[in-house]
């Protein structure tokens, strides 16, 4: 990065994404100022300032936060908890904290990235390739708030761009990943050699190639972005992978697609099978053609990451 060093205000800095993008933007040069409910869980590096960060509940004053940042990432928010928690706590962690926040960075930030979600776009299972011409067209409240909030951050004056990322892997991955690793540490044969859907999933390597991109390119400014690792993967071979990052055969069984959801309903996982049945591919063309090279292909990035120590939840 040429020039003076810039300050970047990342949120949610302790989270899965965030402790990974405020150590990729301070390798990459960045004054990071990193920001969670709980700094001290995030780690100590040279560059980086631990700060608190305000109850998201609440209306707040952001102008302390905000006051000498040149850019923001905000990951801070609400995740995907079908049935869990009523619509106002996303509509105001989501949706209303994102207009604040970026009225008060409006005049003095040179770019404000939000992390949306392409639940913001789709629902659970596509017949097409999804891109940004698509309607968005969200099925629940999670990706109804991330929506209004991309237009609320449109419409605030603040330079931006938005990212609809993929379901994100990486080391530490929680959810319907880090599930799947579960199941593929185990020595049983698991059913799901038909599996042969297709699904996009991001490396989080590549999400923070994207959102230095997002940063600095003047291309990015007022655009809205998917983003995906560049070819998707088959539910078999996601399973393939996990296991060949840990060293095993794959071992997986045929079983007809009507057995293999009555044995996750089995197990109350019926939201985990509507999650990796149906087909969700996501083509992140428009970020490529101003310069995005997601450089881990899914396969091996998966059968990396069960390399790693406690490279998932669960392991």
């Amino acid at each position: 990065m040429n020039g003076p060093k810039r300050l970047v205000l990342v949120t949610g800095a302790s989270g899965f994404l965030g402790k990974h993008m405020v150590r990729a933007l301070a390798a990459n040069g960045w004054a990071v100022r990193a920001a969670s409910r709980e700094p001290a869980a995030i780690p100590e590096a040279a560059g980086v300032e631990r700060v608190a960060l305000p109850d998201l509940a609440r209306a707040t004053d952001w102008t302390t936060l905000v006051d000498g940042a040149t850019h923001i990432v905000h990951l801070a928010g609400i995740a995907h908890a079908p049935g869990h928690l009523p619509e106002e706590v996303y509509n105001r962690i989501n949706r209303d904290v994102v207009g604040e926040f970026a009225g008060a960075a409006r005049g003095g930030v040179e770019r404000f990235v939000l992390m949306s979600t392409v639940r913001a776009q789709a629902g659970l299972a596509a017949d097409h390739v999804i891109t940004e011409a698509d309607p968005p067209l969200p099925t629940d409240i999670y990706g109804q708030s991330k929506l209004e909030a991309e237009r609320l951050l449109a419409g605030s004056g603040v330079p931006f761009s938005v990212l609809r990322p993929a379901v994100v892997y990486g080391r530490g991955v929680k959810g319907n990943i880090a599930s799947l690793a579960t199941l593929a540490q185990t020595p049983m044969p698991l059913p799901f050699g038909g599996l042969d859907n297709r699904r996009s999933l991001l490396a989080i390597d590549n999400l923070a190639s994207a959102i230095e991109l997002a940063l600095a390119s003047p291309k990015a400014e007022g655009e809205m972005f998917l983003v995906a690792d560049s070819e998707p993967i088959s539910v078999a071979d996601l399973v393939t992978a996990m296991r060949e990052g840990l060293g095993r055969a794959p071992h997986l069984v045929r079983v007809p697609l009507g057995g293999v959801k009555r044995l996750m309903a089995t197990f109350g996982k019926e939201a985990e099978w509507d999650r990796l049945s149906g087909n969700f591919v996501i083509d992140a063309g428009k970020l490529r053609a101003i310069g995005w090279d997601p450089r881990v292909k899914t396969y091996d990035g998966i059968a990396a990451m069960m390399r790693e120590p406690n490279g998932a939840a669960g392991s």
